[in-house]
């Protein structure tokens, strides 16, 4: 499902509950949805052009990542500092609102990185981000966490969009997905492809099936990841910034989960969050 969010909710800095109830729901039974006309361009412009000049710095150096670390897909997440911190990405209202209402108080930001799709990439192979609590159940258990995208550009076939399988995420089984387990869903409910226009953010369940495909155009897509967890599954780790970008996050029902550090005592050098993302 798309969700276009209006210009009144975009001057009340908050969705309408109807909108509300429908994204919830999509997640719930397609395990997506996606907000459209939520992010400033201005913003998804300069993150853009710094991620385009990383990706370079990554595909030289052959640093592939994502599900099978395959040639042509990045691990590759903005830079962890300002003035590529922008609260419309970190702590989206519109997108807080929804996953609060589907996760609950307390919900946490668990990641902070994301994947690139570059030029001459293949086919990853068709995984969870995910699995099941309880992989033994014959029901699938209510959303845990949610997987947050946001693209600097227009994604489309064009330039390699994820591919998704609505409804997937009600499918119980373990981590990984079987041959015999894709040809079964496939005859229920093919795939998809994840195409979003720029100033959108795709919220999926983290385990809807989905995979990277190749990308035809000459240029990386890049895709922002974050992840929203429910409050009680906790977490061993806080998310890293760099001090100075602390008010991109504040008076947000997220808890961003976060440390804000001095990268100088530190000795963290410019591209650690490259090479190490949780540096």
């Amino acid at each position: 499902m798309e969700i276009t969010v209006q210009p009144k909710e975009l001057a009340a800095g908050k969705l309408t509950d109807a909108h509300v109830e429908q994204a919830v729901q999509a997640l719930r039974t397609d395990g997506y949805v996606i907000l459209e006309n939520v992010i400033n361009h201005e913003h998804l412009d300069i993150l853009h052009e710094r991620m385009d000049a990383d990706s370079q710095v990554l595909m030289n150096a052959g640093k592939w990542g994502g599900a099978g670390k395959l040639k042509g897909h990045l691990q590759q997440g903005p830079p962890p500092y300002a003035p590529y911190i922008f609260r419309d990405i970190v702590a989206n209202p519109y997108v807080v609102q929804v996953t609060q209402a589907l996760l609950g108080p307390g919900l946490y930001n668990n990641f902070y990185n994301g994947n690139t799709n570059c030029p001459g990439s293949t086919t990853q192979p068709l995984h969870r981000d995910g699995a099941h609590l309880w992989p033994d159940e014959k029901i699938a258990h209510p959303t845990t966490e949610v997987v947050v995208n946001i693209s600097p550009q227009d994604t489309t076939e064009e330039n390699g969009s994820v591919e998704l399988w609505p409804g997937s995420h009600l499918e119980v089984s373990g981590y990984g997905i079987e041959a015999e387990e894709e040809e079964a869903r496939r005859k229920i409910c093919p795939p998809i492809r994840g195409n979003a226009k720029k100033g959108s953010a795709l919220i999926r369940d983290m385990r809807l099936w989905h995979r990277g495909v190749p990308n035809p155009s000459d240029t990386p897509r890049h895709m922002i990841a974050m992840i929203h967890r429910v409050s009680w599954l906790k977490s061993n780790r806080r998310l890293k910034y760099k001090i100075g970008c602390e008010a991109a996050f504040e008076n947000s029902d997220l808890d961003p989960n976060a440390a804000f550090i001095d990268f100088a005592k530190q000795k963290i050098n410019a591209y650690d969050y490259l090479f190490n993302p949780r540096f």
